[in-house]
Parts: C-alpha cells; sequence; structure tokens
C-alpha cells in the first residue's frame, strides 16, 4: 500500500487551521452565557487530566503505587500542598510502595 503523504499533510494543517480560524471569524463579539464561557474555561483541564490520569496508574511497576500516589497528591493538593511539595511526596509514595510491594 503506498499512500501519499502530502495528502495526510494537507488534511492535517487544515484541520488544525480550521480549528483556530473558525472561532475567531465566527465569534466577533464577547461570548455573554455563562454556562458556555464556563464551560470553555474547563476544557484545558478536563483535557489535561484525562491525558494524565491514566498514565500515573501505568507508569509505575505496579498500578497500586500509582494509584496510592495519585490519592496522597489529590489529598495534598485539597490541602494546600504546594506543587513541589506534591510532586516530591508523589514520589516518595511510589518508592515506598514499589519498594515493599515488589
Amino acid at each position: 500500500m503506498t499512500h501519499n503523504i502530502y495528502i495526510y499533510l494537507i488534511v492535517m494543517s487544515a484541520v488544525t487551521l480550521a480549528i483556530r480560524i473558525l472561532p475567531i471569524t465566527l465569534l466577533r463579539r464577547q461570548i455573554e452565557n455563562r454556562f458556555l464561557k464556563s464551560f470553555l474555561y474547563y476544557v484545558p483541564y478536563v483535557t489535561l487530566a484525562v491525558m494524565t490520569f491514566p498514565s500515573i496508574v501505568d507508569a509505575t511497576q505496579i498500578p497500586q503505587a500509582g494509584t496510592a500516589a495519585l490519592l496522597i497528591g489529590i489529598a495534598l493538593a485539597w490541602f494546600g500542598a504546594s506543587l513541589f511539595q506534591v510532586s516530591a511526596c508523589c514520589c516518595i509514595v511510589v518508592f515506598a510502595v514499589e519498594f515493599f510491594l515488589a
């Protein structure tokens, strides 16, 4: 099977440009709808979470270590720990759980 790679590049470029240019050309005024503003505000966070959470569990040797680190990280972040503190504690949790279970 031989495919023309230039067709793939053109389609990829068209889709990438369309999702960036269409909102600018179609939406010329401020968005007033509270639901739509809220939805657009949280889209990057949801996208990041969907890509990150499965990787947290799968990146470790045993899934229990990733799950424990995820739960500890959520708890620390909930109680106001800094990003450095959360990441350091999660690394320590993964190391400890894998040390004792593996």
